[in-house]
């Protein structure tokens, strides 16, 4: 299979493209600079250029593109930065596989903040979305974004993305250096649900996608049991052996997180039900497999 990546220079991207690799398939990644090899094609997303001919001789595009959202969550440059990112980028690719003449199946990249603050309801993919939270409307915007690739009978799936737990990402990275020095604590009252994903399974359900011809629509990329944040404290304090006594109150953490509050206290108890009825096997089922992954 002929997989062409936009962002694949991030860290989801570095090691989707290097499974795949290793699995036979043939990558090739968008670049904002000039291409160096064969295996990458220039694009420039905010000028709407990318070309056509890559995207009509590939099997599949996967879009995970969009800046970091670590940055200064009070700056509404930063805001438009972290949906102008993955709209339009997602906007380009759908409508350039919609122009192909055989299009290639579209995987897109999603957040699992599409479902908003549902308290201890679980969810599927079937669920509404609810509230407006910065990072729930970029999620509405970037998935409305693939329509013309699913209009022009695309096979289209939406990656709704759990924060991704490895100790080369970002989330457990920065928690890891917090907790080892014993100031792990949990955040508000600690009942808030906190969905997660183990890099492996990651990976492994994005290729099960990938090859999975007849699976289309919204898919849930976390483990089957979410935890809540003081389950996630003490799971992540037992595996570094360290004190998490503390606690971060909600009144001052509101005001500190600003627009990423709702992304910090709000609670979304979501299940990959579209990927177990799919028959993915998941590898880490819960926060003590995830985290053990994490860490080996």
């Amino acid at each position: 299979m002929r997989v062409l990546i936009a962002g694949a220079s991030g860290f989801l991207g570095t090691h989707l493209s290097e499974h795949l690799r290793v699995h036979g398939h043939e990558v090739v990644h968008l670049v904002r600079r000039p291409a160096e090899s064969p295996q990458e094609s220039q694009w420039d997303p905010a000028a709407g250029r990318v070309q056509p001919s890559v995207v009509e001789d590939a099997d599949a595009v996967v879009n995970l593109a969009g800046a970091s959202i670590a940055g200064n969550p009070h700056s509404k440059r930063w805001a438009r930065e972290v949906r102008d990112s993955r709209v339009d980028t997602t906007a380009l690719l759908a409508q350039t596989i919609a122009a192909c003449e055989r299009p290639p199946a579209f995987l897109a990249g999603n957040g699992i903040s599409y479902y908003g603050d549902h308290g201890a309801y679980e969810l599927t993919e079937d669920s509404e979305s609810l509230g407006d939270a910065l990072l729930t409307r970029v999620t509405r915007d970037w998935e409305a974004a693939t329509e013309p690739a699913r209009d022009a009978g695309a096979r289209v799936c939406v990656l709704r993305t759990a924060p991704v737990m490895d100790r080369g990402s970002s989330p457990l990275r920065q928690l890891r250096l917090l907790f080892s020095l014993g100031l792990g604590a949990r955040l508000g009252d600690g009942e808030q649900y906190m969905p997660m994903i183990s890099l492996r399974d990651w990976v492994g359900a994005v290729a099960f996608l990938l090859e999975s011809h007849d699976l289309s629509g919204p898919f849930n990329l976390c483990c089957p049991q979410t935890p809540t944040n003081s389950e996630f404290t003490r799971a992540l304090a037992s595996a570094l052996r360290r004190p998490a006594m503390l606690a971060a109150p909600t009144a001052v953490l509101r005001p500190a997180l600003g627009r990423m509050a709702p992304e910090i206290l709000g609670s979304v108890r979501v299940r990959p039900a579209a990927l177990e009825r799919a028959g993915y096997d998941f590898e880490d089922e819960d926060v003590d497999d995830v985290l053990a992954a994490a860490l080996a």
